[in-house]
């Protein structure tokens, strides 16, 4: 598996006649971490949608390693490497962690299902336990676990922590980082949880009403207090 690059050129999309991104534009190099920031229903997990081809799309392309996806169905997109863990984090709730993340090897050996476990032990732990029974913590590691093990060139995370325990962000993150790190996929994260989502990639774009209102090193949005509170309207504890 190697990462690809993303390259996103004047997209406007939304649901249906309804346009919720506006001209949009954005480029991750391959192996690149990406943070999506915004205020609720600015248009984050409509973009992500987009990519994906989930949303409807009114104009623009979608570049992976250069080729245009835009108009290709869903499951051709995931071929073309795109992968997504959505915000309702989507298991088959009557099978087994096991059986759940069998439904990602695509064409892979069942010896893959190491890599899960390794990720997330507490899903090797309750490898034989129904999905429905898991905690929501534990739902959101097997889902992104399943999307992980379908190798993924380029993995959009929507929003992953939301509605999670402390204790849970934290393995989850650790093993996002440890994912990213070794660098055989880029990786785009939209969280709301601002401080963690910051420590989690260089680069930083922040979004507002469908459009791209702050680009640049994410640093230089962590040490600009005033910028935070433009434009996501809270401060960083």
């Amino acid at each position: 598996m190697s990462a690809a690059s993303l390259e996103i050129v004047g997209l406007t999309a939304g649901w249906g006649p309804t346009r919720v991104v506006e001209d949009l534009s954005l480029a991750v190099p391959a192996g690149g971490r990406l943070t999506l920031l915004g205020r609720n229903g600015v248009g984050k997990s409509t973009l992500l949608a987009s990519l994906m081809g989930l949303a409807t799309r009114h104009a623009g392309r979608i570049l992976v390693d250069g080729r245009d996806v835009a108009a290709l169905p869903v499951a051709a997109r995931a071929r073309q490497g795109l992968g997504i863990v959505p915000q309702t984090r989507d298991v088959f709730r009557s099978l087994s962690v096991e059986e759940n993340l069998v439904a990602g090897l695509k064409d892979r050996g069942r010896d893959a299902l190491g890599e899960a476990y390794g990720l997330f032990p507490r899903l090797g732990e309750r490898r034989r336990q129904a999905a429905g029974l898991l905690s929501g913590g534990e739902q959101q590691m097997l889902s992104t676990a399943r999307t992980i093990l379908g190798q993924p060139r380029i993995l959009l995370l929507d929003e992953p922590l939301e509605g999670l325990a402390p204790v849970v962000c934290d393995e989850l993150m650790a093993a996002l980082h440890a994912l990213a790190g070794a660098g055989g996929m880029t990786v785009i994260l939209v969280e709301q949880q601002i401080e963690r989502a910051m420590d989690f990639a260089p680069r930083t774009i922040v979004m507002d009403r469908g459009q791209i209102v702050w680009t640049g090193e994410t640093a230089a949005l962590r040490s600009d207090a005033a910028a935070i509170e433009r434009h996501l309207g809270v401060g960083v504890h």
